[in-house]
């Protein structure tokens, strides 16, 4: 696939550590995170099953857009409920990151770099998109900040 070659090559220079346990990601994210500098753009990462994960991006203001999907983190691509013809599949990187690829009618548009801080306070994600052929047009950085109770 040469979307993963391009990403390999050109965005991560540092060596892949091999992954910890799955289920370490999800408890360590369980919660609400807020995107620090968009409101209308809120997080929510809760339980799936056994080891797995639900995403649910939510906009305050328009609830009715919310959207959702869940993962085992084991890299097998999964609806996306609330967007037609979406697809996403997570990978785990390291302890503390997750390599998340988003398809829309069989095509990989996007792939997130998700790391959590040291803290386990703040998630910094790398939106990094793609046209079909897999040649980057773009990365754009959100930080998101974990909600207190």
């Amino acid at each position: 696939m040469r979307y993963g070659n391009l990403l390999v090559g050109a965005v991560f220079t540092s060596v892949l550590v091999s992954a910890g346990p799955s289920w370490a990601q999800g408890e360590t994210r369980f919660g609400v995170w807020d995107n620090s500098s968009n409101p209308n753009n809120v997080m929510t990462y809760e339980p799936y099953e056994n080891g797995g994960m639900k995403v649910t991006v939510s906009n305050p203001s328009k609830p009715e857009d919310a959207w959702s999907y869940v993962t085992m983190f084991d890299g097998k691509f999964r609806p996306v409920t609330g967007q037609k013809g979406s697809e996403t599949a997570v990978e785990v990187i390291n302890e503390k990151s997750t390599r998340i690829y988003n398809k829309r009618d069989g095509v990989v548009y996007q792939v997130v770099i998700n790391t959590l801080s040291e803290d386990n306070n703040k998630i910094e994600n790398e939106y990094i998109r793609m046209d079909k052929d897999g040649k980057i047009t773009g990365v754009t950085h959100v930080t998101y900040i974990r909600r207190k109770k």
